[in-house]
């Protein structure tokens, strides 16, 4: 019996109807890697990730998968890398042994640019749902690909809601310590400099910290109109609270490691003091975003905070690299990822020579009541 299979959710809204069903013996199992946090601190952003992931392969293996000719079964060989580079590049290995065709990972730059020679050196395709650090596409590795808006432009769409919006002319910056916060940080303080405002304070903590108070104080005394803060959910939250309670009244900046769900509860009301920018589209913005984001619920009995669609995506570009090439052979799939043109939940997905995505989003959150609330949404 014939059967038209159409992979991604965006063309199918999630109602996945084939007219053919394959038994799992009857098909060449594939594995897919998903390589995040999901223990620690921000284990509630890794486990997104590899949700995400997880139901793009439940939702192909319910489709039915034909590479080459031949049935292939997917299966998610999930690990956890512990936001930590040392851990990440173990878990990159031994995700090669494994097996696996391609990986989904890491959620930290740090760790994805650590455990990036380890994939290079095997030749294994890599797609990130969410680094953003530039670094990661930068090292000549033809085996990096991100989805998702870098640093270097995520970092001036904020500077520039500072200048404009907040007229800020004193600018306090401080981060964790991370190749992502660090970076994030460091890319503000240039655009923010750039466009006449002065950086009254440049503060690192590190993503372990929990007692900012001391750091606050020191920064209150230069009296900021605004903070920024490079770094994770885990540690913005604690602090946003903290400035807040030592009577800083400055508005918190952040990047798309601390727009998340998690951070209102972490900083409590102080959240409505925050604005903060993701390196992609909301959810309402994504013409299957709603389906997707039921879809998700049901599955996983958990909202989305921020980029489950974009696991979701990286392994959707896996498989159109698969089918193109019409193999799972590590070193065709990898080849055909460059010329990727895929039209997915996210939106249009195509690569420039980097393995960045071209025509990237970004996006402005407030804090209202506690609720993330949408500003605007813009291409850098």
């Amino acid at each position: 019996m014939n059967c038209h299979i159409k992979t991604g959710l965006a063309a199918t809204a999630l109602s996945f109807v084939c007219c053919a069903s394959y038994a799992a013996d009857d098909a060449k199992i594939v594995k897919i890697g998903s390589a995040a946090p999901t223990t620690g601190a921000i284990a509630n952003l890794g486990k997104e990730n590899e949700n995400g992931a997880r139901l793009a392969v439940e939702d192909v293996n319910r489709q039915g998968l034909v590479v080459g000719g031949k049935r292939v079964k997917l299966e998610l060989d999930a690990m956890d890398d512990q936001a930590d580079p040392r851990q990440g590049t173990q878990v990159a290995q031994r995700l090669v042994d494994d097996g696996v065709v391609a990986v989904v990972g890491h959620l930290n730059s740090g760790v994805s640019i650590a455990a990036s020679r380890i994939y290079h050196d095997a030749q294994v395709l890599q797609v990130s749902p969410d680094s953003t650090n530039p670094q990661f596409t930068q090292q000549g590795f033809n085996t990096t690909y991100r989805l998702v808006a870098t640093d270097a432009q995520q970092s001036p769409v904020l500077a520039h809601y500072a200048l404009q919006t907040l007229k800020a002319k004193k600018v306090a910056i401080v981060d964790d310590s991370t190749a992502y916060g660090q970076g994030l940080a460091d890319q503000f303080s240039e655009a923010i400099k750039g466009g006449g405002a002065q950086v009254v304070a440049r503060e690192a903590t590190n993503d372990k910290a929990i007692d900012f108070k001391g750091l606050i104080t020191k920064i209150k005394g230069q009296s900021p109109d605004v903070i920024f803060y490079g770094g994770m959910d885990a540690t913005a939250g604690p602090f946003i609270k903290q400035a807040a309670q030592l009577g800083l009244k400055a508005k918190v900046l952040g990047g798309d490691g601390t727009c998340s769900d998690e951070v209102a509860s972490l900083a409590g009301p102080a959240v409505d003091n925050l604005v903060c920018s993701i390196a992609g589209l909301p959810l309402s913005r994504m013409r299957a975003g709603p389906a997707f984001e039921k879809a998700y619920e049901k599955r996983f009995g958990t909202s989305v905070q921020i980029y489950a669609p974009y696991a979701y995506d990286s392994v959707m570009v896996i498989v159109d690299a698969m089918k193109r090439s019409g193999s799972t052979d590590r070193a065709k799939v990898l080849a055909a990822a460059r010329s990727t043109d895929y039209q997915g939940l996210i939106g249009g997905i195509e690569f420039d020579d980097k393995g960045d995505v071209k025509s990237p989003r970004l996006t402005l959150y407030g804090y209202k009541n506690g609720k993330k609330t949408l500003l605007t949404t813009m291409t850098p």
